[in-house]
Formats: structure tokens, sequence, C-alpha cells
């Protein structure tokens, strides 16, 4: 491969890569603001001046192409002071918002500041004043006079949501971005311009003035809104999710999510109708008990009911080891054949993007796991008919709201003699319900899920239960060390009694006599990986924080069960 030297290191590129890819493809940072791996070039900011020898000037390496035997310099003095003068140009006109900017403590303008600038200005007249606080769209402010005219917004949506909303207008020392005359920035992708803003001029509405970034813990885990399954960051503060925002994985969502991802997902996890602990209907009214009597209650009254009058409906939502006990459940606890999820499809909302018509995250997974009947049984519209007709007297759905989905459904349900729901949050389902179980949500649970393609994704605890917090029971602050405060937090704040639906169904397994026994997900993945051809070969490490394809034919993913 052809080399080029970069501050006395030789390094390899790629031809066609410019000088800063080769570089970032190296580990060798050159400060940048307009650029961006995944945008076209614009060279317009200068900060990545670089002095490269037998060239007469200074070049920009984000549009200058590398060439072998190269030789660059990014840290003699003539570079240095290019980007000092760079420097003290952008913060001429500047305005000292950070201790009020959202994007304080991720700001590229605030970090290169105490990096490569003078530390004084030459500069004495009134700075440029611009608007500020303008709602460029529903979800997104706008304030001028931070904006340094890099362009990336432009160009993300011109070139990444394909649909151009933005543009300059008064060029010259006014310029600044506006939306066209009649449009709003309201693509379905529009707040990762907010993301890829090197400075506080573009903000998200929805997270403005919630908390400093550095008083958030951030979670890598995986977004729940349709079946790409875009790799995200979970921002928790006070165990409270205050903002998602994207992470980078190119086999699955490059650097981007939606908005309906960023905005929907994760609001019900600390709503008020979240369910505190097991309920039982006592005289017409869910009554919340305590886990043993409810595990005790719910036995006797399964244990009324012959196999062929039980049916159990799993979940695209819950995550490969919840279904993979739902199965086991079903098949050798409960005996019933009757096992089926509901499967979701809204075209209206996929596109060529991102965005899958599959709107659930992990509808493969549970088709891979074996939630699906038996040769006699009834899949989900036998089931729905079985109960219509009086003949599956008993239900128990997983962490679904089925008439939210259909609203026909509620006049079927009100029929059964028995309906158990684990479910994360109180809905219309659970209004009919005879026995509730508090599940866990994604973000308070270990687990993985499977998108479209097959990748095999973690998704890890970001905030805490009464059942996660077990863990920490006689555990000193001082052995937590930085994580002390964060924990201390947590103790103070609200809490929800909830577990995994994997682990609700060995408790109740246990009283219905199974003798089961897993003690961590890990350990139910493990089991998976040894008896289901599609996992062989994978457990928690080799996934990383990527993820894993399966070595499977998607197209085949039907055929592939569960081994008995």
């Amino acid at each position: 491969m052809p080399k080029i030297i970069i501050d006395g290191k030789e390094i390899e590129f790629k031809p066609g890569q410019t000088v800063i890819e080769a570089a970032a493809d190296n580990g060798i940072d050159i400060p940048h603001f307009c650029w961006h791996p995944k945008l076209s070039v614009s060279g317009n900011c200068r900060m990545c001046l670089v002095d490269i020898e037998k060239m007469p000037k200074l070049a920009i390496a984000c549009s200058t192409l590398a060439a072998d035997g190269m030789i660059i310099h990014s840290q003699n003095e003539k570079a240095i002071h290019a980007r000092n003068a760079v420097m003290e140009f952008f913060l001429i006109n500047h305005p000292l918002d950070c201790p009020i900017c959202d994007e304080a403590g991720e700001c590229k303008l605030q970090d290169y500041a105490y990096q490569h600038s003078t530390g004084e200005s030459r500069f004495v007249e009134e700075k440029n004043h611009k608007d500020k606080r303008v709602p460029l769209g529903p979800n997104v402010m706008f304030d001028g006079e931070r904006c340094i005219s890099c362009s990336r917004c432009i160009r993300f949506c011109d070139e990444i949501a394909k649909d151009a909303e933005l543009t300059f207008v008064q060029r010259g020392d006014r310029v600044t971005i506006s939306t066209y005359p009649g449009e709003e920035l309201d693509n379905p992708y529009a707040m990762n311009v907010v993301d890829i803003c090197p400075v506080g001029a573009l903000t998200n509405r929805d997270f403005r003035f919630k908390s400093r970034v550095w008083d958030m813990s951030s979670n890598k885990s995986i977004c729940q809104g349709c079946a790409r399954g875009c790799n995200i960051e979970i921002w928790v503060r006070d165990n409270q999710i205050l903002r998602l925002t994207p992470r980078q994985n190119e086999k699955v969502n490059s650097f981007w999510m939606c908005d309906h991802g960023r905005l929907n997902t994760f609001k019900y996890v600390n709503s008020e109708n979240r369910i505190d602990g097991p309920h039982l209907r006592r005289e017409g009214v869910l009554t919340k008990v305590g886990w043993d009597e409810s595990f005790a209650q719910c036995a006797s009254r399964l244990k009324a009911f012959s196999k062929n009058e039980i049916a159990v409906i799993g979940s695209p939502y819950v995550t490969c080891e919840d279904n993979f006990i739902i199965s086991k459940f079903a098949k050798s606890i409960l005996g019933t054949m009757h096992l089926d999820f509901l499967r979701r499809n809204n075209p209206a909302f996929g596109d060529d993007i991102l965005r899958r018509s599959d709107v659930t995250p992990n509808s493969l997974g549970a088709e891979l796991i074996g939630i699906a009947p038996s040769k006699q049984g009834l899949n989900f519209e036998g089931i729905i008919s079985g109960i219509n007709e009086g003949r599956i007297k008993a239900l128990y759905l997983i962490e679904d709201d089925l008439i939210s989905a259909d609203s026909s459904l509620e006049n079927i349900l009100a029929k059964l003699d028995l309906l158990v729901v684990n479910s994360s949050n109180f809905n219309r389902t659970t209004e009919l319900a005879d026995i509730v179980f508090p599940a866990s949500t994604f973000a308070e649970k270990n687990g993985t899920i499977i998108n479209f393609e097959g990748w095999v994704q973690r998704i890890k605890p970001a905030v805490t239960t009464v059942e996660s917090d077990r863990s920490l029971d006689g555990l000193e602050l001082s052995r937590l060390d930085k994580f002390g405060t964060q924990f201390d937090r947590w103790n103070k704040s609200l809490k929800f009694d909830a577990r995994p639906t994997w682990k609700i169904l060995l408790g109740l397994s246990a009283i219905l006599g199974s003798k089961i026994k897993y003690n961590l997900a890990e350990d139910i993945f493990r089991e998976m990986a040894t008896v289901i051809p599609a996992f062989r070969g994978m457990d928690y490490d080799s996934l990383g924080d990527l993820g894993v394809q399966l070595k499977v034919d998607i197209k085949q993913k039907n055929k592939i069960a569960q081994a008995e």
C-alpha cells in the first residue's frame, strides 16, 4: 500500500483517501469542524490546515488527496500559527454562552479553544448579534450567534436525509442558516443535525437545559423503535433517562438514528404509569401484592386448566433470553402447544435510509428462538379464535399491549377466565388482566436482540430497579470509587420493583415444580448457543459493543427451529 509521513510517523493509506481520512484511520487527530466522514467535503472552516512539503502554501487536509511519499506536518510552527489564527477568527463574534450552552462538555469549539487557541483576542469592537432561540422545526432550536457556518447540517439534509430544508442566507459577515421559505426542519432524521453540529448552534428541544453532559452516565444499548436496531447511547441522570443519541456502527446504522427512535422509545421507562410491583385483581380492582403471593396465586389458578386450554403469547419486544425462557415455560412447564407472538408491520413507517416497516426490535429473534406453535398448536390468529370460541380459557401475555394494537380484541380477551400479563407499564390490556407482573424495560436488564439482517446485539442496564439493586446490598460506597456519587443518587431516586421476564417466569416455574435455574442472562445465552444452531460459537464477550451477524441464511429463518 502507498505510504505518507505525518509528523514523523509513516502510515499506510488507501488510494483515493484524503490526508485527514488517512490520518483518522491511523489514530492521528487533525483538528476539524466542517469535515465529517459521511458527508461531502466543503472545506470552509480551514481548521485542518497542514504544511505539506514541496507545496507552496498550507493545504486543507479534508480535501487534499494523499499521495505516496507525501510528507505532512500538522504540528510545526507554520501549521500551529495558522490554526491559532483560524481559532481567533472563529472566536471574534462567538458569544460567551458556555455557562448556559447545552453543548458545553462535548463542544469542539470549546475543546479546540484550549488546545489550539492563543488564549487572547485582539478584537475590541462589539460582537455581531444574530437571532437566538429560533425554532427551525418541532425538535431543533437554532442559535445564530453560536453558528460557525460549517454547513454540516445543510449537507446532512441534502445528502443523508434526502430532504433539502436548510441553506445559508445573508452571505458575508451576517451569514446564517435558515429553512427554505415555507419549509420546516422536520424530516424523520432532523435531530441528527444536533449530534453533528460541532458547536451549540443546534440543540435538542426535548433535552434543552435538562442536564450537563458531565452529570450524566452514558450507556451502550440498542434502539427499540424498529427492526433496524440502531446502536445508541442512553444518557442517564439520577436514574432517569434524559436523552438517546446514536452510536457509530457501520454495519447497522452508521452515525445516525431517526427522530422517532430518539424521542419515543424511552419515556415510558420513568412514566407515571409504570407498574410498581405485582398486582392481583380483587373485587374487580388490581391490588398491589408481594411477589410470593402473586406467584402462588398465579400457579394455583393455572393448575385449574388443562394444557389445551392455556395459550402463551410471547413478544417481539423482549430479549432473546426472555423468549428462550418463554418457550421453555410454555412447552415444558405448562405443556401447552399454543404459542406465538403478534407481528407488526407498518409500511408507512419504513424508508430506504434506516427505518424499517417491521416496527418491533426483535421479531427475528423471537422466530429464531422458537416462539411458534407446535404442529398441533394454534398460532396467534388461532389463539384469538380459540378464546372467542371458549376453547382457550387462560392466556399468559408477555410484554405486549394487544388491545392498543387492535381494539377489536378487547371484547375477545374479556371472555378469558384467566389473563396473566407481564408488562412494564399499565395499558389497555392490563386493565382486563387478573394478574399483572411488573417487567423490566430494555434499559434495566441484560440481554440480546437480533435485527432484521441477523445482527445479534446486546442491551445492558442503564437505570436501576429494586431487583437490580439487590446485587449491591452490602457494598460500601468507598468500594464503588467514582461511581459512589451516582449510586447515592440512585438510592434517593424512584426505583421500580420490576424484574426481567425470564426471572419472573423462573420464579413462577419454581412454584409449578420446575427445577430450571439460571443466575444470569448470560447463563441463558450460553445454553442458547449450545442448543440453537444459529447461535453456536457465540457468547457475550464475542458480541462486544457492535454485535455479531448470524451465520445463517436469514431468508430461511422460519426453517430454523429450537433443538428438542
